[in-house]
């Protein structure tokens, strides 16, 4: 059997899962920011001595930072000539609808004179209304030279539907020795701005990506298959995400909704709410029986119109840096501390974190932290918490706690976003809590949205890169439409999405996926006339009456008898892969399980006698209550007075309250 790794590197620690012929094996590395792959070579070599890898999958998170902390590569942007503003006016929206003094909105394009007009122009249809200016064209290879442009994005105006005239300009720029982001090869949409945003963005991160894969590559050695996974929940070779970079700027994330929904599917929940808190952030997702995508994101400032799986992110983790504001309100995140300098306890950092204050609060065995692996520095968080504690004229200890509710605060607004806000009832809901800090803070947060059952999965420090190797390889396509419906048969938008199906088969194909091993999905985006937003479903021949349903159920109103259109046609196709399958053990009868240790924890202001087990000691069919921490060698699990807790066949801890 080949060894498959999984890789997934966050804010904080880089996470590794083998799967071999010995079965599932486990490593956590903290992480490097400054270059991420020496935190991943080195990882590999203690986790594969022998380097007997054969595959990896791997998360990476370069692609979102260059966005979110502006270190991309510098780009042009060609295109038709009046249009050369569309990136900077954006849709107009206000982010702040009552603040008159909001900083404008600064694109990616950090030259304005590397901005391009081109004579040239179809119409909406795609029919030639004026050729691309040949000698425009032919001027435009020398001035992006002296702009020392490093990528060039292409962005014509009516190329979702006429490639013809952006093919032209692409090959002319490639030929000159420009690598070049086509926006009919990465979004071929309509929405002007969107289509902009989405290419413009994957221009900005594509050098950075080459330039990490590369490194690894060549760090990795000959012989080993590498794979990146996308935000949609599906994987793609390095040589695919070169290409077309944009896709992975959500993988990690993503990865961590697959991993929860194959846990959580094992155990015997089909209804789940993922919830990933990690060093830096926390992300949440639903799952109603199917990971739901969405192709209305954004990373930090800008769209990106491609499918997502849907996930929402706050700025909460066990590296947020707590801090008094001007108004002399208790702050927490969105700043972290990472993986440099890192929480105060971990004996480099000086901030005070949410890792921090759970350690003073006795929620953490600092003798314990990473399976024993790494010793916490009490006494550091300590003195970092005093300075927050003196600030606010409050003893230490209700610090921490309020520390500790205001992050829950705002994970708890997350878990709302994706639940409540979108017509579903969390009670109905088990919630899967996964990173290294999620076990800590679930059951506290469930109990506030009144979820009944949190499953802390025993993989859950390192879910991601579990859910890497549960990956399919995934291929997205789409063809705008923008006609009625009852323009349109079901042989019509069939074969509209032929081509789409066919270029997806040769796609997988060259992965390797033979017509067995391949699935393809054909959807339909719809809309009723005069909407600016679409809902996708699956083409069947009642997908109209679907569509009357499914805006019933998410807006509270439908008229069938309205006119209604079709946006796009989209073609999602799986390379289906060999799944890991999940270690279970029989469940013995009940029993209660021994404490390794007791201590003095505080919740809810008042002091508690807390058992501290060992996951590793706990054999499914343990049953206990809280206060009780488990701790493992990646994540630890918080069972507040009042809850229970037992452990399934598979090692997870399920609470209840």
């Amino acid at each position: 059997m080949s060894r498959r790794v999984g890789i997934d590197t966050g804010g904080t620690f880089t996470d590794f899962v083998r799967l071999s012929a010995e079965g599932l094996a486990v490593h956590k590395v903290r992480s490097t920011p400054q270059d991420q792959s020496r935190a991943i070579l080195a990882g590999l070599a203690d986790l594969d001595p022998r380097g007997g890898t054969t595959e990896i999958v791997h998360g990476s998170t370069v692609a979102t930072n260059a966005v979110l902390e502006r270190k991309g590569a510098r780009v042009a942007l060609v295109t038709t000539a009046g249009f050369e503003d569309v990136v900077v006016i954006g849709r107009q929206t206000r982010p702040e609808l009552y603040n008159i003094f909001v900083p404008p909105r600064r694109p990616l394009l950090r030259d304005p004179t590397l901005v391009f007009g081109l004579a040239e122009r179809l119409d909406a249809s795609g029919a030639l209304i004026e050729p691309v200016d040949e000698a425009g064209l032919a001027g435009l290879a020398p001035a992006l030279t002296a702009g020392g442009t490093e990528v060039v994005a292409v962005c014509l105006l009516h190329s979702y539907v006429n490639p013809a005239h952006e093919r032209q300009v692409a090959a002319s720029l490639r030929a000159a020795g420009f690598v070049v982001s086509a926006s009919h090869e990465i979004l071929p949409e309509y929405r002007e701005y969107e289509r902009w945003s989405t290419t413009v963005v994957n221009a900005y991160v594509t050098p950075l990506i080459d330039r990490y894969l590369s490194r690894l590559e060549t760090g990795l050695g000959p012989g080993v298959r590498f794979s990146i996974m996308q935000s949609n929940g599906g994987s793609i070779s390095a040589g695919a995400a070169r290409a077309q970079a944009v896709r992975t700027v959500l993988s990690g994330p993503a990865a961590g909704v697959v991993g929860a929904q194959a846990v959580a599917r094992a155990a015997g929940f089909e209804r789940i709410i993922a919830f990933d808190m990690g060093g830096t952030s926390t992300d949440v997702s639903l799952v109603d029986g199917r990971i739901a995508t969405t192709t209305e994101s954004r990373i930090g400032d800008f769209p990106v119109r491609l499918p997502m799986i849907d996930i929402h992110t706050v700025g909460a983790g066990g590296g947020s840096i707590a801090r008094v504001d001007t108004g002399g309100a208790l702050r927490v995140g969105p700043e972290s501390a990472g993986a440099d300098p890192g929480p105060a306890c971990y004996g480099t950092g000086d901030e005070l974190t949410v890792t921090d204050a759970n350690l003073l609060l006795g929620r953490l065995d600092a003798d314990l932290f990473l399976g024993g692996r790494m010793t916490l520095d009490v006494a550091r968080a300590r003195r970092a918490a005093d300075r927050v504690s003196r600030a606010l004229a409050l003893p230490v200890e209700e610090v921490a706690e309020g520390v500790v509710r205001v992050a829950n605060a705002n994970m708890e607004r997350a878990i709302r976003v994706v639940s409540v806000e979108r017509g579903h009832d969390p009670r109905r809901f088990a919630l899967v809590a996964f990173g290294g800090a999620g076990g800590m803070h679930a059951c506290e947060i469930a109990r506030r949205l009144k979820i009944a059952t949190v499953v802390v999965p025993r993989q859950a420090g390192v879910l991601s890169a579990l859910g890497m190797l549960v990956a399919d390889v995934t291929r997205d396509y789409s063809a705008s439409v923008l006609r009625p419906v009852t323009e349109l048969t079901l042989r019509d938008l069939e074969r509209i999405a032929r081509p789409l199906v066919v270029t997806a088969a040769r796609a997988l194909a060259a992965e390797g996926f033979g017509p067995a091993r391949r699935q393809v999905e054909t959807s339909v985006d719809v809309r009723y006339s005069g909407q600016s937003f679409e809902i996708t479903l699956p083409l069947t021949a009642d997908y109209r009456r679907r569509f009357d349903r499914e805006h019933g159920r998410l807006y509270g109103y439908s008229n069938p008898a309205r006119p209604t259109e079709v946006v796009a046609v989209r073609v999602r196709a799986a390379g289906l892969t060999d799944k890991p399958k999940l270690p279970r053990r029989p469940v013995r009868r009940a029993f209660q399980p021994v404490p390794v240790a007791r201590s003095r924890a505080t919740f809810d202001g008042r002091p508690h006698t807390l058992a501290s087990y060992r996951w590793d000691d706990l054999a499914p069919g343990a049953r206990a209550s809280g206060p009780a921490v488990i701790t493992g060698g990646e994540a630890t699990v918080v069972v507040p007075p009042g809850a229970r807790f037992r452990v399934d066949g598979f090692g997870n801890v399920v609470c209840e309250s």
